[in-house]
């Protein structure tokens, strides 16, 4: 299994493709719209990628960020949503925004998605809610509510949605450490989504 690449982008295509060369192996990878706006030919690249196999092809789909690979996989291995569809969702939303999404019930959002009309996004909102794993929007059980617990938990569930540590670490430097894990939660993905866009 092809887990990243690092190499020279050769060419992009019209149709969401780059050609990345590893090592004189040339690798055609799908990605976002967006991400391939930044791979400029001749310049080097680094991937997360998912390499996905079924019984008559291989594609590599590739991410410039750790979570957007997780945030693909968690959509792919949720019923009805295929590459192609979870593709289409992470070129319309970021990761964090769509964990947002989510929280929030926003079916306006996932209607934005093309191929996505009102009632695909109902049953999407159900279905990613079981998907993307947010214990941190539950209150904290009675007893359990010191500072250093509310951090932890609130940096354990960034870390589960595919943060790294640094961003992590300088998102919570931003925080207040006062407030609920919920809303520190929210706050932390508001601070990362800008970071990143």
């Amino acid at each position: 299994m092809i887990g990243s690449l690092r190499g020279t982008v050769l060419e992009r295509t019209e149709e969401s493709n780059a050609l990345i060369e590893v090592g004189g192996v040339g690798y055609f990878v799908a990605v976002t719209p967006r991400t391939l706006a930044e791979l400029e030919p001749g310049a080097s690249v680094f991937l997360y990628v998912h390499h996905h196999i079924r019984e008559d092809a291989q594609t590599l789909f590739g991410f410039l960020h750790r979570d957007e690979r997780t945030t693909f996989q968690v959509l792919i291995a949720t019923h009805g949503i295929g590459p192609a569809l979870a593709l289409a969702i992470l070129g319309t939303h970021a990761p964090g925004a769509l964990v947002d999404i989510v929280a929030g019930n926003d079916i306006g959002a996932l209607t934005l998605v093309p191929g996505v009309g009102k009632k695909t996004a109902e049953r999407l909102l159900i279905e990613l809610r079981n998907r993307l794993n947010m214990p941190m929007l539950d209150p904290l059980p009675v007893g359990g509510g010191g500072k250093s617990s509310v951090v932890g938990d609130v940096r354990e569930a960034l870390t589960g949605l595919g943060y790294g540590p640094d961003e992590i670490r300088d998102a919570l430097r931003e925080l207040p450490t006062d407030g609920d894990a919920s809303g520190m939660l929210r706050d932390a993905l508001k601070l990362l989504g800008a970071k990143r866009a």
